[in-house]
């Protein structure tokens, strides 16, 4: 392959994830706005990642979302107002607090995301498996900056 024919495929790719990075976006604001009218997508990303991941304590967060202390604490705090989020002590450890989702805004996060998240499965599911498992691995390693390319 040319160096030409490989740069332009790399654009390609780079115009593709910001196409897809768009969509995220505004999947993310709607479902902000769905989830309590008003709620900043910032602080949704910081719901679902307790959802995904918790509980958990915000220094976890923190590193995992790079985020700012100050800026995470904020989010919190809203989540906490809107009844989103509960604080628990840390059994580990004294000092921290465990992130947790409420019930309630679990069972309303489904009811959100449940259209959504059917979405990519409808999509994959007319592919060929091997794509979709090729697509994952491919994923991955870029994610990872690891090696797993078709070059490597």
């Amino acid at each position: 392959m040319s160096d030409d024919a490989r740069e332009e495929a790399i654009r390609r790719v780079e115009a593709e994830f910001s196409e897809i990075a768009q969509r995220f976006h505004r999947i993310i604001t709607r479902n902000a706005e769905l989830m309590s009218p008003g709620l900043q997508p910032g602080a949704y990303k910081v719901f679902a990642a307790i959802v995904r991941h918790g509980p958990v304590t915000a220094s976890e967060l923190t590193d995992r979302m790079l985020l700012d202390k100050g800026q995470l604490s904020r989010m919190i705090a809203t989540l906490e107002e809107r009844g989103l989020v509960v604080r628990t002590p840390d059994p580990s450890d004294r000092r921290a607090q465990l992130l947790e989702a409420t019930p309630e805004a679990k069972e309303r996060l489904h009811e959100v995301r449940g259209p959504r998240e059917q979405g990519l499965f409808r999509e994959l599911r007319s592919w060929p498996v091997e794509d979709v498992e090729r697509l994952a691995d491919l994923l991955h390693a870029l994610a990872q900056g690891a090696p797993g390319g078709p070059t490597d």
